[in-house]
């Protein structure tokens, strides 16, 4: 008899479960969430939108006529809350048809509403629950009317065609432990190494009792799946905490393992994938004598994103969230820990700048580089002319100066004209301008590498014959043109590049560039970081080998000149491009000036520089062919004609 029955029992249980999906698919969707959308066609008269949410596990409903939408039911664990919210037209289609999706998270007790652009929050996430209502199935019977909702879906499944005054759906109680077991609320005591892992969607509650006694407590968050062990969240409670609680001795707070509920109406800054809670229940916390301390461990993060610690405001529209610095203090702590400062208790993660972080002075900045750019053209147009006349002299330095000026000239021209040609030719131009811009750069910085190297040559090897000036153009004017030519040919690469001010955001730099994406930000990297690290590395050392090779000459203590010759060096190396890698710390802003203020002023430097060693070198001629002084030039000074190197007599 044990074995018939067995087998009875065996079939009647195959039979509910199919019975079971027969049921899930009859209803449209068997699905944890819920995930509705339609189309609320309506009036152009003010509309409104109403809610009245409470525990429990019935039924909830999505109703709307001609001016309001409504929200109503017995769903969450333990959000209840219910108001009256007026609706702004130009977030709405003006054509009296506007999309309205409902979302239910049962994991997180969240309900949130989007209403043509606009989203709101309902219930907002918490712990996961001992109950979640959930398995939500269709089962209205509202009539078709002018004015409802339209084309009702359930994520891809189509409910109806028709306009309908209300969708009604039936919720499950389950067992939230079905879905996340671990999952209760555990004393802050226990050791969060020795529980299990959960999955990203379950959000921990724990409890902490705060006893006459406390002194302050830390906790970890545990280890969840899919996330790497190292990045973790840490909690200290300070003992002020108990003499803020007055009417209550416990505190919960609540690790949340996926940010994507916390991410709405975020554009360009993105929320950790951790998220942490802390509350005391019926209490307001703020102004705390002790700040509490959360340390964010995450992977890593670049210094030109900037990240904030953040908490959740809500007191302008509880119906909306909103990210707020104001009672935190951010303290990064390296590339990939954030610690975190703040007097009171609510939500808290960090936020991540997605774009490079907003340029500081950016109006100021441009100003300089505009005018930096236009006077170094003009001085690059004057020195071209210089140089020209001077190639006369067969001097071998001659064609190598002419060629960092050509270069230099032409890239002083595409920086003052990109903002100009963004705003005017769009992306399609900006494709052509910054890919020119890119050439004239990596040329300028060829050239520069090319001078260090030829002046090397010339302090140094001592049977020198030139290379011969072919093999330079080669270098500085062709060579730079490979990596532009193969980055085209990827695509992508070259187009509109707004540059954010951190004074107003609504008015970017437009300029044209490299574009603002991963494959570009490698590209950067690859090519101008890379080359200006090698250039500037190789112009310091160039320079320490020329400052031990000259520096007993008397006429450098006599005349003062040392100053001068490591200036136009300086200059001439393109040293002071390495003060990009020095833009962090306390003195960012003045390195930034600077930096914008010697590089975009270069080709007015180098001219300035070539001009002065004209007329101190004619001044020399002078002094030396006066019968009443007589100079002593050593024959090494030779090496290093037509350079600031070269022995000058004292002046009177």
């Amino acid at each position: 008899m044990e074995a018939p029955l067995a087998k009875r029992l065996a079939g009647l249980a195959i039979f509910i479960f199919l019975l079971s999906k027969v049921s899930c698919l009859h209803a449209v969707s068997c699905d944890r969430d819920l995930h509705f959308c339609g189309t609320w066609r309506h009036g152009k008269r003010p509309l409104s939108l109403s809610f009245d949410i409470s525990p429990g596990c019935g039924q909830i409903s999505i109703a709307a006529d001609e001016s309001s939408l409504s929200v109503r039911g017995q769903i969450a664990a333990q959000c209840r809350r219910s108001g009256l919210h007026r609706l702004d037209h130009q977030a709405l289609d003006s054509d009296g048809e506007s999309p309205v999706c409902l979302y239910w998270e049962p994991l997180q007790d969240q309900l949130k509403l989007q209403v043509g652009v606009k989203n709101f929050t309902l219930c907002w996430p918490s712990g996961t629950p001992d109950s979640c209502c959930t398995y939500l199935s269709y089962s209205s019977n509202a009539p078709e009317a002018p004015y409802g909702i339209a084309d009702g879906m359930i994520e891809n499944d189509t409910i109806t065609r028709k306009t309908l005054r209300a969708y009604t759906f039936d919720g499950t109680p389950v067992k939230c432990a079905t879905f996340c077991p671990n999952q209760s609320r555990v004393d802050a005591q226990v050791d969060m190494d020795d529980q299990a892992s959960v999955e990203p969607l379950c959000a921990l509650s724990l409890e902490v009792e705060l006893k006459d006694d406390f002194r302050g407590i830390t906790i970890n968050s545990p280890h969840v799946e899919g996330i790497a062990p190292e990045s973790t969240t840490s909690i200290h409670l300070p003992p002020a905490l108990k003499q803020a609680a007055k009417n209550n001795s416990k505190v919960v707070y609540t690790f949340f393992k996926n940010s994507s509920m916390f991410q709405e109406g975020l554009k360009e800054v993105k929320v950790l994938d951790e998220v942490v809670e802390i509350s005391i229940e019926n209490e307001v916390i703020q102004n705390l004598a002790q700040p509490i301390k959360i340390d964010f461990h995450h992977d890593v993060i670049h210094k030109t994103h900037s990240r904030t610690c953040v908490s959740w405001d809500t007191r302008k529209d509880p119906m909306k969230v909103k990210w707020s610095v104001e009672g935190c203090k951010t303290h990064q702590r390296g590339s990939k820990h954030t610690e975190c400062l703040c007097d009171h208790l609510t939500y808290f993660s960090v936020l991540v700048q997605v774009e490079p972080r907003p340029v500081r002075h950016l109006l100021a900045l441009t100003a300089i580089t505009s005018l930096g750019c236009a006077v170094s053209f003009i001085s690059g147009i004057a020195l071209i002319v210089f140089l020209c006349r001077r190639r006369r002299a067969k001097d071998p330095s001659t064609p190598i100066h002419l060629g960092l000026a050509v270069s230099l000239t032409f890239l002083n021209l595409l920086f003052f004209f990109t903002g100009v040609l963004a705003n005017v030719g769009g992306g399609d131009l900006c494709v052509l301008v910054g890919a020119g811009l890119h050439y004239a750069l990596l040329s300028a910085f060829s050239w520069m590498g090319i001078e260090v190297f030829h002046t090397f040559w010339l302090v140094y090897v001592v049977f020198r014959p030139s290379p011969k000036l072919c093999l330079w153009n080669l270098l500085g004017f062709v060579l730079p043109a490979v990596p532009i030519i193969i980055l085209a040919g990827v695509g992508d690469i070259y187009g509109l590049r707004e540059v954010e001010s951190s004074e107003d955001k609504d008015n970017p730099y437009r300029m044209c560039w490299m574009k603002p994406n991963p494959k570009a930000l490698l590209a950067h990297h690859l090519t101008n970081t890379t080359v200006l690290a090698a250039l500037v590395s190789a112009g310091l050392v160039m320079l320490l080998l020329v400052y031990r090779e000259i520096r007993t000459r008397d006429e450098w203590r006599k005349n003062g000149v040392a100053f001068l010759s490591i200036w136009g060096l300086s200059c001439l190396f393109g040293t002071s491009w390495g003060l990009a890698f020095l833009d962090f710390g306390p003195f960012s802003d003045v390195i930034l000036f600077l930096s914008c203020i010697l590089n975009s002023f270069q080709g007015f430097l180098l001219m300035l520089r070539f001009f002065l060693l004209d007329w101190m070198r004619k001044h020399a001629v002078r002094i030396k062919e006066s019968p009443a002084k007589v100079c002593h030039v050593p024959a090494s000074s030779s090496t290093l004609s037509q350079e600031p190197l070269e022995p000058l007599c004292p002046t009177s």
